[in-house]
């Protein structure tokens, strides 16, 4: 049983490639963190070792093992606190796919953030995706297929995963995990269309405090002098150092906020993703105009792709406060 949700079309080609056995050598998932891609990852890790009549059972001792992350063919190369992907990484998955399957039929390598390989980790990747050994299937998880290289997408069938409706989160979370029905609506509008955040903020409701917290963070610089600013940058320079994501992260809630206020403020109030927030929405949008709110949702959007394109985090960052309009309250500190 596919566990994956609210993404059938990728699971029916998938299932459809698996009775015709006509598997692509390497796929190329694509879509936001937490929309589910390392779940479709697993599932047609399953289906292919799994020993039940229809794959994947999630039953059988395959499809336990590879769910419980024990399977020994069954391997997921991620950044594990690096900023990227590196050669190493690849030639020890390249040496592990030149052995036979040790517990399963098939070799299954899960490079989860492809969109963070190195440029030379990159081109080491593409000899396996030119000559697959048999039994081994290659699945690459990216954000940004844009910072791939086309070689390697091109070798890749892609599958794009979206943003899932909020209905069918809010209708997940109530019918499968229980979530009373005020809470689910709420969640899922947080979730910006993510399944896996939403699941695990119902499960740890510190997420939801670490998030609002962050908000507050983020609300206060529109009123901060430059030298609050400036040291903010730095703190998140030196996150992004160790942890990319997180900044990033940051960032995509920052610009969901900013893209409230641009809702807001033309009058579409009622499609707002912060709907826990929806008074301070209201009330900060009152001191801005449309034309800067839409100014700086563009500068924070530049700003994430620098990032991502390995631009000095810290001269983007601060750029970026600079950018910051002045709100209602900011005029009188600055």
């Amino acid at each position: 049983m596919w566990q994956v949700m609210g993404h059938e079309k990728a699971v029916a080609l998938l299932e459809k490639s698996l009775r015709g056995g006509k598997l692509s050598h390497a796929y190329l998932f694509v879509g936001p963190p937490h929309v589910g891609k390392m779940t479709l990852a697993m599932n047609l890790a399953q289906a292919l070792n799994c020993q039940g009549e229809e794959r994947p059972c999630g039953e059988c001792p395959q499809c336990r093992r590879i769910a419980e992350r024990k399977h020994a063919d069954v391997q997921v190369i991620g950044l594990d606190g690096r900023m990227e992907i590196g050669i190493d990484q690849i030639r020890e998955m390249q040496h592990a796919a030149s052995l036979k399957p040790f517990e399963g039929r098939n070799r299954v390598f899960i490079i989860d953030g492809a969109d963070h390989l190195s440029h030379e980790a990159a081109n080491c990747l593409l000899k396996t995706l030119e000559e697959p050994p048999p039994n081994v299937q290659l699945i690459l998880l990216a954000v940004n297929e844009r910072l791939l290289l086309p070689t390697v997408v091109s070798r890749c069938q892609k599958l794009e995963l979206g943003p899932l409706p909020t209905p069918v989160i809010e209708q997940a979370l109530s019918h499968r995990w229980g979530v009373p029905v005020e809470q689910a609506r709420v969640v899922a509008r947080l979730s910006c269309g993510c399944l896996g955040w939403a699941v695990a903020a119902f499960a740890d409701e510190g997420l939801l405090s670490e998030r609002a917290e962050r908000l507050t963070a983020l609300r206060h610089l529109a009123v901060a002098g430059r030298e609050e600013r400036f040291a903010y940058a730095a703190q998140l320079a030196n996150q992004f150092s160790r942890d990319r994501e997180s900044v990033q992260e940051v960032l995509s809630l920052w610009l969901g906020w900013w893209r409230d206020l641009m809702l807001i403020k033309g009058g579409c109030g009622n499609s707002i993703t912060n709907v826990d927030q929806e008074a301070k929405l209201y009330d900060e949008a009152e001191g801005y105009r449309l034309g800067e709110i839409k100014g700086f949702a563009e500068s924070l959007q530049r700003a994430m792709e620098q990032l991502d394109q390995n631009a000095n985090p810290r001269l983007v960052l601060e750029v970026l406060m600079l950018a910051i309009p002045k709100g209602k309250e900011e005029a009188k500190t600055f």
